[in-house]
């Protein structure tokens, strides 16, 4: 699948020739912004972007230095940027409490839809102590606490419904590895347990991005 951006959102063109919203445009779109407003007016503007955009960046070096290691089986040398260099120590955190009970690795970088609705990448599809499993890998800037982090769960839904419903699995468990800038660990759990309730808020939040993008 190829991504592109339209109007500013992210979309997927599908194998069927669609072009869909991607899982992370319907979350921004239907997600309760009162928090995230109430924290860029207190910080200001202009320094809550950067904190923003030096978070995305760190998430971003994160991720490749993950990515890096599960493909090719090595760390990839983080050089002198400090930035980078704790990107790196994040990424190692996030391998010693979780990726070495991955013991299958089907798909790194995995992209997935679910036909005519949405599309997405998820970070990694395997097997986590013996189960079929979506993985997520996070950066905070600090701890969460579980009430903040419901779109967590309803990103991996999403991934495992896709996968579900393209290739007849039945997927019910993810896994949230977050690591914050200060290198302390998180993890969030999706489980046969509460898997359909997070299912039932995902399909409506669907249903609601598209109320309110009819055309």
């Amino acid at each position: 699948m190829s991504r592109t951006l339209l109007e500013g959102k992210r979309v997927y063109q599908t194998p069927d020739g669609n072009k869909l919203a991607s899982v992370t445009t319907i979350l921004d779109a239907t997600k309760d912004k009162t928090h995230l407003n109430r924290w860029r007016k207190k910080v200001g503007y202009e320094k809550a972007k950067q904190i923003t955009k030096e978070a995305a960046s760190r998430g971003t070096t994160m991720h490749k230095h993950l990515e890096t290691y599960i493909n090719k089986g090595v760390w990839q040398t983080p050089g002198s940027n400090p930035y980078h260099q704790q990107a790196f120590e994040m990424a190692k955190i996030i391998y010693k409490n979780a990726l070495v009970d991955v013991n299958e690795i089907w798909g790194c970088e995995v992209g997935l839809y679910f036909p005519k609705i949405y599309a997405g990448t998820t970070d990694l599809l395997g097997l986590y102590k013996g189960e079929p499993t979506i993985v997520d890998f996070k950066q905070s800037n600090k701890y969460k606490r579980e009430e903040w982090v419901t779109d967590y769960y309803l990103q991996l839904v999403a991934y495992a419904e896709a996968h579900n419903e393209v290739y007849g699995t039945k997927i019910n468990e993810g896994h949230v590895f977050l690591c914050t800038k200060d290198l302390k660990y998180q993890q969030f759990d999706l489980t046969p347990e509460n898997y359909n309730e997070y299912k039932d808020m995902w399909w409506k939040r669907v249903e609601k991005y598209y109320t309110n993008h009819a055309d």
